[in-house]
Protein backbone atom coordinates (compact mmCIF):
# COMPACT_ATOMS: atom_id res chain seq x y z
CA UNK A 1 0.00 0.00 0.00
CA UNK A 2 1.08 3.58 -0.62
CA UNK A 3 -0.17 7.06 0.24
CA UNK A 4 -0.71 9.39 -2.70
CA UNK A 5 -2.43 12.72 -3.41
CA UNK A 6 -4.85 12.96 -6.34
CA UNK A 7 -4.45 16.77 -6.61
CA UNK A 8 -1.01 17.61 -5.14
CA UNK A 9 -0.88 20.94 -7.01
CA UNK A 10 -3.30 22.38 -4.46
CA UNK A 11 -0.40 22.66 -2.01
CA UNK A 12 0.70 25.66 -4.11
CA UNK A 13 -1.97 27.60 -2.19
CA UNK A 14 0.02 27.22 1.03
CA UNK A 15 1.24 30.90 1.17
CA UNK A 16 -2.22 32.42 0.60
CA UNK A 17 -2.73 33.31 4.30
CA UNK A 18 0.42 35.52 4.14
CA UNK A 19 -1.24 37.62 1.46
CA UNK A 20 -4.30 37.94 3.67
CA UNK A 21 -2.05 39.36 6.43
CA UNK A 22 0.12 41.67 4.28
CA UNK A 23 -2.65 43.30 2.26
CA UNK A 24 -4.62 44.69 5.28
CA UNK A 25 -1.37 46.11 6.75
CA UNK A 26 -0.65 47.98 3.53
CA UNK A 27 -4.14 49.40 3.64
CA UNK A 28 -3.63 50.51 7.25
CA UNK A 29 -0.45 52.46 6.32
CA UNK A 30 -2.27 54.29 3.53
CA UNK A 31 -4.99 55.34 5.98
CA UNK A 32 -2.67 56.27 8.84
CA UNK A 33 -4.29 59.73 9.26
CA UNK A 34 -7.74 58.27 9.73
CA UNK A 35 -9.04 59.10 13.22
CA UNK A 36 -11.25 56.69 15.10
CA UNK A 37 -13.19 58.60 17.76
CA UNK A 38 -14.00 55.45 19.75
CA UNK A 39 -10.45 53.98 19.60
CA UNK A 40 -9.99 54.44 23.32
CA UNK A 41 -13.08 52.39 24.04
CA UNK A 42 -11.96 49.63 21.67
CA UNK A 43 -8.41 49.58 22.98
CA UNK A 44 -9.33 48.39 26.44
CA UNK A 45 -7.20 45.67 28.07
CA UNK A 46 -10.24 43.51 28.74
CA UNK A 47 -10.91 43.10 24.97
CA UNK A 48 -7.36 42.43 23.79
CA UNK A 49 -6.11 38.82 23.77
CA UNK A 50 -3.12 37.86 25.85
CA UNK A 51 0.12 36.86 24.15
CA UNK A 52 -0.44 33.25 25.14
CA UNK A 53 -3.92 33.31 23.65
CA UNK A 54 -2.67 34.92 20.43
CA UNK A 55 0.12 32.38 19.95
CA UNK A 56 -2.22 29.45 20.56
CA UNK A 57 -4.75 30.81 18.08
CA UNK A 58 -2.00 31.29 15.48
CA UNK A 59 -0.79 27.71 15.88
CA UNK A 60 -4.33 26.37 15.62
CA UNK A 61 -4.98 28.46 12.49
CA UNK A 62 -1.78 27.25 10.81
CA UNK A 63 -2.60 23.62 11.62
CA UNK A 64 -6.21 24.01 10.37
CA UNK A 65 -5.00 25.58 7.10
CA UNK A 66 -2.50 22.75 6.50
CA UNK A 67 -5.19 20.15 7.19
CA UNK A 68 -7.67 21.85 4.84
CA UNK A 69 -5.08 21.87 2.06
CA UNK A 70 -4.30 18.21 2.75
CA UNK A 71 -7.99 17.30 2.53
CA UNK A 72 -8.43 19.33 -0.68
CA UNK A 73 -5.46 17.53 -2.27
CA UNK A 74 -7.40 14.23 -1.81
CA UNK A 75 -5.08 11.88 0.04
CA UNK A 76 -5.61 8.30 -1.07
CA UNK A 77 -4.44 4.95 0.23
CA UNK A 78 -3.61 2.86 -2.85
CA UNK A 79 -3.88 -0.90 -2.30
CA UNK A 80 -1.97 -3.77 -3.86
CA UNK A 81 -2.75 -4.55 -7.55
CA UNK A 82 -5.57 -7.04 -8.12
CA UNK A 83 -6.05 -9.07 -11.30
CA UNK A 84 -9.58 -8.86 -12.68
CA UNK A 85 -10.68 -11.15 -15.51
CA UNK A 86 -12.43 -9.65 -18.52
CA UNK A 87 -14.49 -11.60 -21.01
CA UNK A 88 -16.92 -9.09 -22.46
CA UNK A 89 -19.65 -11.78 -22.51
CA UNK A 90 -23.28 -11.23 -21.55
CA UNK A 91 -24.84 -14.57 -20.65
CA UNK A 92 -28.55 -14.97 -19.89
CA UNK A 93 -30.07 -18.11 -18.35
CA UNK A 94 -33.74 -18.92 -19.04
CA UNK A 95 -35.11 -21.62 -16.72
CA UNK A 96 -38.45 -23.41 -17.13
CA UNK A 97 -40.63 -23.39 -13.96
CA UNK A 98 -43.69 -25.10 -15.48
CA UNK A 99 -45.55 -27.84 -13.64
CA UNK A 100 -43.78 -30.67 -15.48
CA UNK A 101 -40.45 -29.63 -13.87
CA UNK A 102 -41.80 -31.30 -10.74
CA UNK A 103 -41.30 -34.76 -12.27
CA UNK A 104 -38.85 -36.67 -10.06
CA UNK A 105 -36.95 -38.61 -12.72
CA UNK A 106 -33.48 -37.31 -11.73
CA UNK A 107 -31.11 -39.19 -9.43
CA UNK A 108 -28.35 -37.90 -7.12
CA UNK A 109 -26.48 -40.34 -4.86
CA UNK A 110 -29.27 -42.92 -5.29
CA UNK A 111 -31.78 -40.27 -4.23
CA UNK A 112 -34.60 -39.28 -6.54
CA UNK A 113 -35.16 -35.57 -7.12
CA UNK A 114 -37.30 -33.43 -9.38
CA UNK A 115 -35.97 -31.74 -12.51
CA UNK A 116 -35.84 -28.22 -11.09
CA UNK A 117 -33.80 -29.41 -8.10
CA UNK A 118 -31.31 -31.04 -10.48
CA UNK A 119 -31.08 -27.82 -12.52
CA UNK A 120 -30.38 -25.81 -9.38
CA UNK A 121 -27.60 -28.19 -8.40
CA UNK A 122 -25.81 -28.12 -11.75
CA UNK A 123 -26.62 -24.62 -13.02
CA UNK A 124 -25.62 -23.15 -9.68
CA UNK A 125 -22.10 -24.53 -10.05
CA UNK A 126 -22.02 -23.33 -13.64
CA UNK A 127 -22.88 -19.80 -12.48
CA UNK A 128 -20.07 -19.86 -9.94
CA UNK A 129 -17.54 -20.73 -12.66
CA UNK A 130 -18.52 -17.84 -14.95
CA UNK A 131 -15.87 -15.44 -13.69
CA UNK A 132 -15.75 -12.25 -15.74
CA UNK A 133 -19.19 -12.72 -17.37
CA UNK A 134 -22.26 -10.62 -16.77
CA UNK A 135 -25.06 -13.03 -15.91
CA UNK A 136 -28.83 -12.62 -16.00
CA UNK A 137 -31.71 -14.90 -15.05
CA UNK A 138 -35.13 -15.35 -16.68
CA UNK A 139 -37.80 -17.61 -15.19
CA UNK A 140 -40.72 -18.64 -17.37
CA UNK A 141 -43.98 -20.57 -17.18
CA UNK A 142 -47.22 -19.07 -18.50
CA UNK A 143 -45.17 -15.89 -18.98
CA UNK A 144 -41.50 -14.96 -18.81
CA UNK A 145 -40.09 -12.79 -16.02
CA UNK A 146 -36.71 -11.14 -15.62
CA UNK A 147 -35.54 -12.33 -12.22
CA UNK A 148 -32.03 -10.87 -12.37
CA UNK A 149 -30.74 -8.28 -14.86
CA UNK A 150 -27.24 -8.68 -16.27
CA UNK A 151 -24.74 -8.35 -13.45
CA UNK A 152 -21.28 -9.43 -12.32
CA UNK A 153 -22.80 -10.49 -8.98
CA UNK A 154 -22.80 -14.25 -9.51
CA UNK A 155 -23.71 -14.91 -5.88
CA UNK A 156 -27.01 -13.03 -6.17
CA UNK A 157 -27.92 -14.73 -9.46
CA UNK A 158 -27.34 -18.16 -7.92
CA UNK A 159 -29.36 -17.23 -4.85
CA UNK A 160 -32.30 -16.08 -6.97
CA UNK A 161 -32.14 -19.35 -8.90
CA UNK A 162 -32.15 -21.35 -5.66
CA UNK A 163 -35.18 -19.40 -4.40
CA UNK A 164 -37.24 -20.15 -7.53
CA UNK A 165 -40.14 -22.58 -7.18
CA UNK A 166 -42.21 -24.68 -9.57
CA UNK A 167 -45.38 -22.90 -10.64
CA UNK A 168 -44.03 -19.49 -9.62
CA UNK A 169 -44.50 -18.26 -13.19
CA UNK A 170 -47.45 -20.51 -14.03
CA UNK A 171 -47.96 -24.15 -14.98
CA UNK A 172 -47.54 -23.87 -18.76
CA UNK A 173 -44.45 -23.19 -20.91
CA UNK A 174 -43.91 -19.92 -22.79
CA UNK A 175 -40.65 -20.66 -24.61
CA UNK A 176 -41.16 -17.93 -27.21
CA UNK A 177 -41.79 -15.27 -24.56
CA UNK A 178 -38.62 -16.30 -22.72
CA UNK A 179 -36.51 -15.97 -25.87
CA UNK A 180 -38.17 -12.66 -26.73
CA UNK A 181 -37.47 -11.22 -23.27
CA UNK A 182 -33.85 -12.38 -23.43
CA UNK A 183 -33.40 -10.78 -26.86
CA UNK A 184 -34.91 -7.53 -25.58
CA UNK A 185 -32.44 -7.43 -22.69
CA UNK A 186 -29.39 -8.57 -24.63
CA UNK A 187 -29.93 -6.32 -27.64
CA UNK A 188 -29.51 -3.28 -25.36
CA UNK A 189 -25.91 -4.31 -24.72
CA UNK A 190 -23.00 -3.40 -26.97
CA UNK A 191 -21.05 -6.58 -26.28
CA UNK A 192 -20.32 -8.90 -29.18
CA UNK A 193 -20.54 -12.11 -27.13
CA UNK A 194 -24.22 -12.34 -26.17
CA UNK A 195 -25.50 -15.79 -25.25
CA UNK A 196 -28.78 -17.28 -24.07
CA UNK A 197 -28.93 -20.71 -22.42
CA UNK A 198 -32.53 -21.93 -22.46
CA UNK A 199 -33.54 -24.96 -20.41
CA UNK A 200 -36.94 -26.61 -20.65
CA UNK A 201 -38.60 -30.01 -20.36
CA UNK A 202 -41.59 -29.36 -22.57
CA UNK A 203 -42.93 -27.58 -25.64
CA UNK A 204 -44.31 -24.12 -26.21
CA UNK A 205 -47.84 -24.17 -24.76
CA UNK A 206 -48.33 -20.54 -23.70
CA UNK A 207 -47.25 -16.99 -24.42
CA UNK A 208 -47.75 -14.59 -27.29
CA UNK A 209 -44.44 -14.97 -29.16
CA UNK A 210 -43.74 -17.81 -31.56
CA UNK A 211 -40.43 -19.50 -30.59
CA UNK A 212 -39.21 -19.67 -34.20
CA UNK A 213 -39.88 -15.98 -34.82
CA UNK A 214 -38.11 -15.15 -31.57
CA UNK A 215 -35.15 -17.27 -32.69
CA UNK A 216 -35.05 -15.43 -36.03
CA UNK A 217 -34.95 -12.13 -34.16
CA UNK A 218 -32.13 -13.42 -31.96
CA UNK A 219 -30.18 -14.47 -35.04
CA UNK A 220 -30.61 -10.99 -36.56
CA UNK A 221 -29.25 -9.44 -33.36
CA UNK A 222 -26.27 -11.82 -33.31
CA UNK A 223 -27.41 -13.55 -30.11
CA UNK A 224 -26.41 -17.21 -29.81
CA UNK A 225 -28.89 -19.60 -28.16
CA UNK A 226 -27.92 -22.93 -26.61
CA UNK A 227 -30.97 -25.06 -25.78
CA UNK A 228 -31.17 -27.86 -23.23
CA UNK A 229 -33.96 -30.41 -23.16
CA UNK A 230 -34.23 -31.98 -19.70
CA UNK A 231 -35.99 -35.14 -18.56
CA UNK A 232 -35.60 -38.89 -18.72
CA UNK A 233 -36.80 -40.81 -21.76
CA UNK A 234 -39.28 -42.66 -19.57
CA UNK A 235 -41.25 -41.56 -16.54
CA UNK A 236 -42.45 -43.69 -13.65
CA UNK A 237 -46.17 -43.02 -13.24
CA UNK A 238 -47.86 -44.09 -10.02
CA UNK A 239 -51.53 -45.10 -9.96
CA UNK A 240 -54.10 -47.15 -8.05
CA UNK A 241 -52.89 -50.35 -9.68
CA UNK A 242 -49.16 -49.77 -9.08
CA UNK A 243 -46.46 -47.97 -11.04
CA UNK A 244 -45.87 -48.09 -14.76
CA UNK A 245 -43.32 -46.55 -17.11
CA UNK A 246 -44.47 -44.21 -19.87
CA UNK A 247 -42.52 -42.43 -22.59
CA UNK A 248 -41.72 -38.76 -22.10
CA UNK A 249 -43.43 -37.16 -25.08
CA UNK A 250 -43.78 -33.60 -23.76
CA UNK A 251 -40.34 -32.47 -24.85
CA UNK A 252 -40.27 -30.82 -28.27
CA UNK A 253 -36.71 -31.67 -29.28
CA UNK A 254 -37.19 -30.70 -32.91
CA UNK A 255 -38.15 -27.15 -31.97
CA UNK A 256 -35.22 -26.81 -29.55
CA UNK A 257 -32.81 -28.08 -32.20
CA UNK A 258 -34.20 -25.62 -34.73
CA UNK A 259 -33.87 -22.70 -32.31
CA UNK A 260 -30.24 -23.55 -31.63
CA UNK A 261 -29.46 -24.06 -35.31
CA UNK A 262 -30.98 -20.71 -36.33
CA UNK A 263 -28.74 -18.85 -33.90
CA UNK A 264 -25.51 -20.82 -34.41
CA UNK A 265 -25.94 -22.51 -31.04
CA UNK A 266 -26.06 -26.11 -29.82
CA UNK A 267 -28.83 -28.38 -28.56
CA UNK A 268 -28.18 -30.69 -25.61
CA UNK A 269 -30.21 -33.48 -24.05
CA UNK A 270 -30.12 -33.84 -20.28
CA UNK A 271 -31.59 -37.22 -19.40
CA UNK A 272 -30.10 -37.44 -15.92
CA UNK A 273 -27.95 -35.45 -13.52
CA UNK A 274 -24.69 -36.80 -14.94
CA UNK A 275 -25.54 -35.80 -18.50
CA UNK A 276 -26.70 -32.40 -17.24
CA UNK A 277 -23.31 -31.86 -15.61
CA UNK A 278 -21.57 -32.84 -18.86
CA UNK A 279 -23.71 -30.33 -20.75
CA UNK A 280 -22.62 -27.44 -18.56
CA UNK A 281 -19.00 -28.55 -18.86
CA UNK A 282 -19.39 -28.47 -22.64
CA UNK A 283 -20.92 -25.02 -22.37
CA UNK A 284 -17.81 -23.91 -20.50
CA UNK A 285 -15.80 -25.08 -23.50
CA UNK A 286 -18.11 -23.48 -26.06
CA UNK A 287 -18.28 -20.22 -24.10
CA UNK A 288 -14.88 -20.14 -22.36
CA UNK A 289 -14.47 -18.03 -19.26
CA UNK A 290 -12.27 -14.95 -19.28
CA UNK A 291 -8.57 -15.29 -19.95
CA UNK A 292 -7.64 -11.64 -20.41
CA UNK A 293 -6.98 -9.70 -17.22
CA UNK A 294 -6.61 -6.11 -16.20
CA UNK A 295 -4.93 -4.67 -13.13
CA UNK A 296 -7.04 -2.91 -10.55
CA UNK A 297 -5.74 -1.11 -7.48
CA UNK A 298 -8.33 -0.40 -4.78
CA UNK A 299 -8.39 3.24 -3.67
CA UNK A 300 -9.47 4.38 -0.22
CA UNK A 301 -10.21 8.12 0.02
CA UNK A 302 -8.77 9.63 3.24
CA UNK A 303 -9.79 13.31 2.88
CA UNK A 304 -12.50 12.99 5.54
CA UNK A 305 -9.94 12.58 8.34
CA UNK A 306 -7.91 15.81 7.86
CA UNK A 307 -11.15 17.63 7.11
CA UNK A 308 -12.68 16.47 10.40
CA UNK A 309 -9.58 17.53 12.38
CA UNK A 310 -9.57 20.93 10.61
CA UNK A 311 -13.22 21.41 11.65
CA UNK A 312 -12.31 20.56 15.25
CA UNK A 313 -9.45 23.07 15.24
CA UNK A 314 -11.80 25.73 13.85
CA UNK A 315 -14.06 25.17 16.85
CA UNK A 316 -11.07 25.53 19.18
CA UNK A 317 -10.10 28.82 17.48
CA UNK A 318 -13.64 30.11 18.02
CA UNK A 319 -13.41 29.17 21.69
CA UNK A 320 -10.11 31.01 22.11
CA UNK A 321 -11.66 34.14 20.54
CA UNK A 322 -14.30 34.11 23.28
CA UNK A 323 -11.87 33.13 26.02
CA UNK A 324 -13.78 29.90 26.67
CA UNK A 325 -10.89 27.52 26.17
CA UNK A 326 -9.79 26.00 29.52
CA UNK A 327 -6.51 27.47 30.73
CA UNK A 328 -6.83 30.65 28.58
CA UNK A 329 -8.28 33.76 30.26
CA UNK A 330 -8.84 37.39 29.36
CA UNK A 331 -6.37 39.84 30.92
Amino acid sequence: MSLEFAWPWLFAALPLPLLAILLPRAAERSLATLRVPFFTAVNTPSLLPTKQRSNLRLLLAIAAWLLLLTAAARPQLIGEPLHLPISGRDLMLAIDLSGSMESDDMMLNNRRMNRLHAVKEVAGEFIERRTGDRLGLILFGDQAYLQAPLTFDRKTVRQLLNESAIGLAGKKTAIGDAIGLAVKRLREQSQENRVLILLTDGSNTAGTVDPMKAADLAAQEGIRIHTIGIGADEQLMRGFFGSRRVMNTDLDEEALKAIAQKTNGRYFRGRDLASLEEIYQLLDELEPVAEEQQLYRPVDELYRWPLAVALLLSILIALTNRGLLPGVRHV
